[in-house]
């Protein structure tokens, strides 16, 4: 039967801590970069995703209006020539 090591076991739990503590800073780290990220959108006045989405889709509407008042400009001219000639 093995005696278990105290050396081994104290440099096993220095290291367990050490993980630890790295975890931790890596959150923190992580947490720190996106507040870091986010000021610096803002300052910059992007606009967010649903804004983006919400501007292209009135722009796809009013690409959709134009075609149709551009048909009913060509249909109205199409007649009026008729009516004419």
């Amino acid at each position: 039967m093995t005696t278990p090591n105290k050396f081994f076991d104290d440099v096993s739990q220095l290291m367990t801590n050490a993980m630890g503590v790295a975890q931790g800073a890596k959150t923190e780290a992580e947490t720190a970069m996106k507040g870091f990220i986010d000021r610096w959108m803002s300052d910059r006045n992007f606009v967010t995703r649903e804004e983006f989405d919400a501007a292209r889709a009135m722009a796809q509407k009013a690409r959709e209006e134009n075609a149709a008042l551009e048909a009913r400009i060509a249909a109205l001219e199409a007649s009026l020539a008729k009516k004419k000639g």
